[in-house]
């Protein structure tokens, strides 16, 4: 069964992925960009990581996808005619993705990881609150400090970006 639902949720979050990159419409983007984050959490569900689920969907799909929406609606963005791509852009693309490709091919035929390296016994690395609070309070304060001290500074720039100011028409 959880191989039914690893394989559901992962069809999920790449369609939504590439529904993200696809799309013309900025506003469905962000829903399904959404969409992807749910996907991904639920995938950190599969694998007894709750905090990281519940981080993942609170921080980026609460937050992060609201500012998104915030900002599209403020600059009011349409989806418009779009450039046909130039022959570099496809080659790079192609080159790209024939790259992807051979990595995943290479991982998986040279894969040393066996289903006896596994034990039942072993918690999953992601189920202890307490080794998250330990790690993230002292080898990981800094980054998260400044992480924090970011969406700040973004916060205040949306603040300032929304704000009209008075007499600027004249200046135009």
């Amino acid at each position: 069964m959880a191989d039914i639902l690893f394989y559901l949720f992962a069809a999920i979050t790449l369609s939504t992925a590439l529904f993200v990159v696809v799309s013309r419409n900025a506003v469905n983007s962000a829903m399904f960009f959404l969409l992807s984050l749910m996907g991904t959490a639920a995938l950190f569900v599969l694998l007894d990581a709750y905090l990281l689920a519940v981080l993942l969907v609170l921080v980026y799909a609460g937050a992060v996808v609201a500012l998104f929406l915030f900002i599209i609606m403020l600059l009011d963005m349409r989806g418009g005619e779009r450039k046909p791509f130039k022959r570099t852009t496809l080659v790079a693309g192609t080159f790209a993705a024939i790259l992807l490709g051979l990595g995943v091919l290479s991982f998986v035929q040279h894969s040393q990881l066996s289903s006896a390296a596994v034990s039942a016994d072993v918690p999953a690395l992601g189920a202890s609150l307490k080794g998250y609070a330990a790690q993230l309070f002292t080898t990981y304060l800094l980054p998260v400090q400044v992480v924090g001290f970011l969406l700040l500074i973004a916060m205040l720039g949306v603040i300032v970006l929304s704000k009209r100011f008075e007499g600027l028409e004249d200046v135009k």
